[in-house]
C-alpha cells in the first residue's frame, strides 16, 4: 500500500478508534504535520466521508476501501465489533474522567476540577459516533434485529450520564474550599471504589457476555446505598449544628449532597447497563416497573 494511503488509513482508524478533537491532536499523536493531515482529510470532508467532530460514514468508508484495491478496512466494520470497541473505548474515557474528578475531590484540587469538566465533551462527541455508527451499520446490513442494535445506544447513553454525575463530583471542587469531615470522607472514599467496580463489572457483561456478574453488581449497589445513607445523616447531624444564616456553608452542605448522591446514581446507572446486557446476551427483557417501585 502507497505511504500516502497507509497514512490516510492510520488517520481515519485513529478517528474511529480515539476520538481526536482537532487535527494538531492527530498530527502529533501520528508524528506527521498538521498540514498534511489537512492535505489528506479535505477531500473526505468535501464528499462527506468525514463529518464535523470527527465522525466517519461508514457507506463512503467502504467505497474508499474498495477504490484503493487492497485491504484498506477499520479493526472491523462488519457486525458489531466495530460498536463493541467504541464502548469499550467510551467506557476507558469515562472511568479516567471519574478517576480524575474523584483525585480534584480529595486534592482539592481545581485545575483538576477543570480538566475533567473538559473531558466530559468528549464524552458526550462518543455519544454521538456510537449512535450514528449503530445508525449505519443497521443500514448496511438488514439481518440484525433492530432492537437489539438500539440497545448499544442505550449503554452510550448511560455512560454519557456517568460523565454527568462526574461533573457534579468536579463542580464541588470548584465551588467550595471547606474541609471535608473525616468520616464523610471515608465514606465517599468507599462510594467511589463500588461505584468504580460497578463500571468495570457492568460494562464487562455487556461487551463480553459476562451476565453472571449481575450479583457481585446487586451487593455493590447495597453497599451504595447504606454508605449514602449513613453519610447523609452525617451530613444532617453537621447542618443542625450549623446556623442557616451562613449562606456559604449552607451551599457547602448542598453540594457535598450532590457528590454523595452523583456516586449512589452511578451505581443505579451500572444496573441499568447490567439489564441491558442480559436482554441482550440472554434474551430476557428488562421489566418495565421503576427500579424504585420493585
Amino acid at each position: 500500500m502507497p505511504k500516502k494511503n497507509k497514512t490516510l488509513k492510520d488517520i481515519l482508524d485513529l478517528i474511529l478508534y480515539e476520538n481526536p478533537s482537532t487535527q494538531e491532536e492527530i498530527a502529533e499523536k501520528l508524528g506527521i504535520t498538521r498540514r498534511y493531515v489537512t492535505q489528506l482529510l479535505q477531500p473526505l470532508v468535501k464528499d462527506g466521508t468525514v463529518k464535523r467532530a470527527y465522525m466517519i460514514d461508514l457507506k463512503s468508508y467502504e467505497e474508499i476501501s474498495e477504490s484503493f484495491g487492497e485491504s484498506f478496512t477499520p479493526k472491523d466494520t462488519t457486525g458489531n465489533t466495530l460498536i463493541n470497541d467504541m464502548l469499550e473505548n467510551m467506557a476507558k474515557h469515562v472511568k479516567d474522567q471519574l478517576k480524575t474528578s474523584f483525585e480534584s475531590f480529595l486534592e482539592y484540587d481545581k485545575e483538576k476540577a477543570n480538566y475533567s469538566l473538559e473531558m466530559d465533551y468528549t464524552t458526550n462527541n462518543m455519544v454521538e459516533k456510537v449512535r450514528t455508527t449503530v445508525e449505519t451499520v443497521v443500514s448496511l446490513n438488514q439481518h440484525p434485529e433492530f432492537s437489539k442494535s438500539v440497545l448499544y445506544n442505550e449503554v452510550a447513553y448511560d455512560l454519557e450520564r456517568i460523565g454527568d454525575y462526574c461533573a457534579h463530583i468536579s463542580k464541588f471542587v470548584i465551588n467550595d474550599d471547606y474541609i471535608i469531615d473525616e468520616k464523610i470522607l471515608k465514606n465517599i472514599k468507599k462510594m467511589y471504589s463500588a461505584s468504580k467496580k460497578m463500571i468495570n463489572l457492568s460494562m464487562g457483561a455487556f461487551l463480553s457476555n459476562k451476565t453472571h456478574l449481575r450479583d457481585e453488581v446487586m451487593e455493590l449497589e447495597d453497599s451504595l446505598h447504606i454508605l449514602q445513607s449513613k453519610s447523609v445523616n452525617l451530613i444532617a447531624t453537621q447542618m443542625a449544628e450549623n446556623s442557616f444564616e451562613e449562606k456559604e456553608r449552607s451551599n457547602y452542605f448542598i453540594y457535598l449532597f450532590r457528590v454523595i448522591k452523583a456516586f449512589e446514581r452511578i451505581g443505579d446507572i451500572c444496573i441499568e447497563i447490567m439489564d441491558v446486557a442480559i436482554e441482550f446476551h440472554d434474551n430476557i427483557p428488562r421489566s418495565t416497573t421503576p427500579r424504585t417501585f420493585r
